[in-house]
């Protein structure tokens, strides 16, 4: 049952069709797990906290630095050379101090990463780098975890949800990672902070509407947003069968050294 000041407080929420009190009520009894308290992780964390979902885990394994403030808004002055982590804890819970912030000061690896997202509803990749992002796609086909996959590039951003057995998965669309020098990084490239913002609210929509049960989920398909012309598209990214991880014959049975695997397929 909903408390008086929860009632109040998600009240424009409640009153909308397709979630009301029942809806409410589930997404106060979700747990979900975001990677990375970075650009994505940011906007996604603070509108899932808003929403009222009851347990946000968040892990992270850096500090925050003053560039960083520029996008990641989760984070503020006072916090520099803080753990993103209790930085994001903070402030989540000066927003809503009903959410249960669970909070991971670690890098994820193949020995971890099955322990720590056992328990979570649904996972949100905000992480920048090629070896988490195939880490997590495979971990999450392996538990059946329900992923939300979100990467920025400059002014260029893209959002796809996978649904293990069912929809497309991170190695549907991408087998192998880029070659060497292809995709640099943020730090080297750089990003438009509100792009940032932009597709980390997309995928904090898509949790919400898991999770309640309602509307169309990208699975299947990778929304790219551009911020230069403003346009959003929709590519279709059918379920590869020979995928390695969630094909008809997977040869992915467990999780491998991500780190070697990139730099051996770039190289």
């Amino acid at each position: 049952m909903l408390r008086d000041d929860q009632i109040e407080r998600y009240s424009r929420q409640i009153i909308l069709p397709n979630v009301g009190g029942k809806g409410q009520e589930r997404l106060l009894a979700a747990k979900v797990l975001i990677i990375g308290a970075g650009g994505l992780g940011s906007p996604a964390a603070l509108y899932l906290a808003s929403a009222g979902i009851g347990t946000l885990g968040i892990i992270d394994s850096d500090k925050v630095e003053l560039n960083n403030l520029q996008r990641q808004i989760i984070h503020s002055i006072k916090d520099v050379g803080r753990p993103k982590v209790e930085s994001a804890q903070d402030r989540i819970n000066a927003i809503n101090e009903d959410v249960k912030v669970i909070t991971y000061n670690l890098r994820l690896t193949s020995e971890n990463i099955l322990d720590v997202i056992k328990d979570y509803d649904i996972i949100v990749d905000g992480s920048d780098n090629f070896p988490t992002r195939y880490l997590v796609n495979d971990a999450c086909v392996l538990l059946n975890k329900p992923l939300s996959h979100g990467a920025i590039f400059r002014f260029d951003g893209q959002v796809m949800t996978i649904l293990p057995h069912q929809s497309a998965c991170y190695r549907c669309l991408f087998p192998e990672p880029p070659p060497p020098g292809l995709v640099p990084s943020c730090q080297e490239a750089g990003i438009l902070g509100a792009v940032a913002g932009i597709i980390g609210v997309i995928q904090a929509n898509e949790v919400l509407k898991y999770i309640l049960g309602i509307g169309t989920l990208l699975a299947g398909k990778l929304l790219v947003f551009n911020a230069l012309d403003c346009s959003f598209r929709q590519v279709k990214v059918p379920k590869n069968p020979n995928c390695p991880i969630c094909g008809q014959e997977p040869t992915i049975k467990k999780l491998i050294d991500y780190e070697q695997f990139c730099q051996i397929r770039r190289s």
